[in-house]
C-alpha cells in the first residue's frame, strides 16, 4: 500500500502551506506544494493525486472578502478537473482561510449537489479584531471522515479576522443539522456551548467546521496544523495528557491520510 499523495494547493498570501505540508506527512503522506496556477497550465492535475489541501493564509490579501478570489479561481478556472476529483470520492480539507475558499466557491455545505450554489459565508467577527486564541471543540458526531473516533474536546488555535460562520437562512442551517454536516462546535473547557471568547467570532449556533454530505469535503476554521506536537499547546506544563506527545490536530490528518490509503 503506497502512501496517500496530497495537494497542498498555494497561491499569492498562502503562508501555512509548509506547517500544513508537515502534518500530513507526520500522519503517512507524500505532499507536494502546488502552485494553483500549474494546475490551471495542466503543469499538474488533480487526477495524479488522492487529497487536496487548501491552508490557511491572507489569498490575494483578502481583496473584496476573504478567500473569495481563489475561490473564483477554482469555481471558473480549474472547475473540470475539481468536479472529477470531488466525483472520484477524493478529499479535501479546507483550513481556515481554505475554509473561507470552499464556503465561498459552492463545495461547502453543497447542499444543491452542484458545487456551486453558495449557502453560507464566513464574515467579521462580532468583536470587529482579529482573534489569536486557543478554543475548545466538540466533534458533533458528523459523517465526516476526517474526524472519525475523535471523541474528546480537543484544543486547536484560532487566528482570523472573518471567522463568522452564517447560513443562507434558517433552512439550510436546519439541513446542516438534519445530515448531520456540522462536525465541530465551539465548546469551553467542560463541553458546553458558551459565547465569547470561547466562540471567538460569533458563529452561528457555536459552528466551528462543517462536511459535505459524502463526509469527505471538510473545513473548519482553527489550525489543526498548529498542534501536532503536544508541546505547541501553552498548557503542556499543566496538562501532561498527551499520547506519544502528539497534539490534538494530529488525529484529522491521520483519519484522512488513513481513509485515502484504505479507499482511494
Amino acid at each position: 500500500m503506497g502512501k496517500a499523495k496530497v495537494i497542498i494547493l498555494r497561491t499569492a498570501g498562502t503562508n501555512c502551506d509548509k506547517e500544513t505540508s508537515f502534518a500530513f506527512e507526520r500522519a503517512g503522506a507524500a505532499t507536494e506544494l502546488i502552485h494553483v496556477n500549474e494546475l490551471s497550465r495542466m503543469e499538474k492535475k488533480f487526477d495524479d493525486y488522492t487529497i487536496l489541501a487548501i491552508p490557511g493564509g491572507f489569498s490575494y490579501g483578502d481583496d473584496i472578502a476573504s478567500g473569495k478570489i481563489l475561490a473564483n479561481e477554482l469555481k471558473f478556472r480549474l472547475d473540470e478537473g475539481l468536479r472529477k476529483f470531488i466525483d472520484d470520492g477524493k478529499l479535501i480539507i479546507g483550513i481556515c482561510n481554505g475554509f473561507q475558499i470552499l464556503v465561498k466557491a459552492g463545495l461547502l455545505p453543497d447542499l444543491a449537489g452542484d458545487y456551486q450554489t453558495i449557502e453560507a459565508t464566513l464574515t467579521l467577527n462580532d468583536s470587529n479584531k482579529f482573534e489569536d486564541r486557543w478554543v475548545y471543540l466538540k466533534n458533533s458526531r458528523a459523517k465526516c471522515v476526517w474526524t472519525n473516533a475523535i471523541d474528546k474536546i480537543m484544543q486547536l488555535p484560532v487566528a482570523h479576522g472573518e471567522g463568522k460562520f452564517i447560513p443562507k437562512n434558517k433552512a439550510v442551517l436546519e439541513q446542516l443539522k438534519k445530515k448531520g454536516l456540522i462536525v465541530f462546535e465551539y465548546v469551553n473547557e467542560f463541553g458546553r456551548s458558551a459565547g465569547y471568547p470561547d466562540n471567538p467570532n460569533g458563529s452561528v449556533e457555536n459552528i466551528a467546521g462543517i462536511c459535505n454530505t459524502t463526509g469527505r469535503i471538510f473545513g473548519l476554521m482553527p489550525h489543526p496544523e498548529r498542534h501536532i506536537n503536544f508541546y505547541q499547546n501553552p498548557r503542556w506544563t499543566r496538562d501532561r495528557k498527551a499520547k506519544n506527545g502528539e497534539g490534538d490536530g494530529l488525529a484529522i490528518f491521520r483519519n484522512g491520510v488513513n481513509f485515502a490509503k484504505k479507499y482511494l
